[in-house]
């Protein structure tokens, strides 16, 4: 890989600071759709009068300022944020800068590091295939990846510092594997089993081959099912999908994704005649502003060229747009513009939450996604069941996920809102402009009936 796994690590110790807290909710039916039928005949990006969705332009000012402000004030370099309702464009705005050494304004058509926003990408990949009746959710991961048939689970350590193995209660399935709960990890716990990742070196692993054979000698961090736990799963997926398909994962994602939804920036490498349009990485300073990014300049994949080891966790690159026609094909139920890329009950099956109550407890997160009552987990993405439970603004059945570094989006069914934010901060940082847009955003929906 083009060191595409360095981003494992990453995400993981990076994600912690990132987000601001999620809810999971018990399997429950996901609402029914929105009265008013997406425009899915064009693809013009131009605003609507937000009125006509039922949104207020004098509130949606509110937004802007607070936006504005944290460029103004430094905390970050530049935003691009994208609003839909019913599939029309209600606000599509840039602000600041895409790199501040070079004094490039942020624009519409600036390439971002989506990181694990790859992850909702890889899950619709992997419904592509479910849909071609090439997987099922309650098969063992063993009957795809042989090499995993015998992964033992670690309890613990004996009096000699020794691992403690046992053999798992069930084989790991390919639900678990879709939600965090198999037992794998990203290697930067304390246990002895996290610690093989690095031993092995499993990030510096050059094909996904390489990182599979790897993974087979390090036990499980816990008993399937039992745990919620950020992890390598995505990346094993990633595995998967070319397998299955007999296509590398950037091009399987081009061929049954990227085109047929015209993300025309969309990949796994910036090629040399886009490079002037890729953003400066920045990181949080720890004194309320940003500089340039020093964890993840060296060792990190440069995106110059296709990877050996395509990251289906963290490695996607796109604009603003390419992901906003991503998320408006879910919002669609599976298509956009006429291009059907999944059907409603695969969308469906795929942003439901699978977390049982057992782990909605709050014990187990990322950063600020917390898995809780109201607040559960789908495929590859988060899902808000009760949002008053979780004690946030959106509507029943609302799916999201975010990046390493601050790029957000989320899907709410019951309003018919499609929002994707787009910043490059890792490590965090004040204000959470994820979090913040959600309430800047739903204030300024005054007729929800509209």
């Amino acid at each position: 890989m083009q060191n595409c796994l360095g981003w494992f690590g990453r995400m993981a110790a990076c994600g912690a600071l990132l987000s601001l807290g999620i809810t999971a909710l018990p399997s429950q039916q996901r609402p029914a759709p929105a009265p008013h039928a997406p425009v899915q005949t064009a693809s013009d990006m131009t605003p609507v009068k937000p009125e006509s969705v039922g949104f207020s332009a004098e509130r949606l000012e509110r937004l802007h300022k607070v936006m504005q402000e944290t460029v103004n004030k430094k905390q970050l370099a530049g935003i691009v944020t994208i609003l839909a309702r019913h599939g029309k464009i209600v606000d599509y705005r840039t602000y600041g800068q895409r790199d501040m050494a070079a004094a490039a304004p942020m624009t519409k058509d600036t390439i971002f590091r989506d990181y694990s926003m790859t992850k909702p990408v890889t899950a619709v990949a992997m419904m592509i295939l479910y849909e071609q009746g090439k997987w099922l959710p309650s098969d063992p991961i063993s009957k795809y990846i042989p090499e995993f048939a015998h992964l033992k689970v670690y309890t613990g350590v004996d009096a000699n510092g020794q691992m403690i193995l046992v053999e798992p209660e069930h084989a790991p399935t390919m639900r678990e594997l879709m939600t965090h709960t198999a037992g794998f990890t990203y290697g930067n716990g304390s246990t002895p089993a996290d610690k093989m990742y690095g031993q092995l070196n499993v990030r510096g692993s050059k094909t996904l081959q390489e990182a599979i054979d790897k993974l087979a000698k390090i036990p499980l961090l816990y008993q399937p099912g039992k745990q919620w736990v950020y992890s390598m799963s995505m990346d094993i997926q990633g595995y998967i999908v070319e397998k299955l398909s007999g296509q590398t994962l950037p091009d399987f994602m081009a061929a049954n994704i990227y085109k047929p939804l015209g993300m025309k920036d969309a990949g796994f490498y910036v090629p040399a005649g886009k490079r002037n349009r890729f953003a400066a990485l920045y990181e949080n300073d720890l004194h309320g502003g940003i500089q340039p990014d020093t964890s993840n300049a060296a060792g990190f994949a440069d995106y110059s060229a296709q990877p050996t080891m395509p990251s289906g966790g963290g490695g996607m690159v796109s604009t603003a747009e390419d992901y906003y026609r991503f998320a408006q094909m879910l919002a669609n139920n599976g298509q956009l513009n006429g291009q059907r890329i999944l059907a409603p009950a695969t969308v469906k099956l795929m942003t439901s939450n699978h977390l049982p109550p057992s782990l909605l407890t709050g014990e187990f997160s990322i950063g600020a996604q917390l898995m809780r009552p109201g607040f559960g987990y789908g495929y590859n993405c988060a899902v808000v069941f009760d949002p008053p439970e979780a004690n946030l603004p959106e509507g029943k059945g609302t799916f999201f996920w975010d990046g390493a570094a601050g790029t957000w989006f989320w899907v709410d069914p019951t309003n018919d809102v499609v929002f994707v934010g787009m910043i490059q901060r890792m490590k965090g940082g004040n204000p959470n402009v994820q979090y913040l847009s959600r309430a800047l955003v739903y204030q300024a929906l005054l007729n929800p009936a509209k």
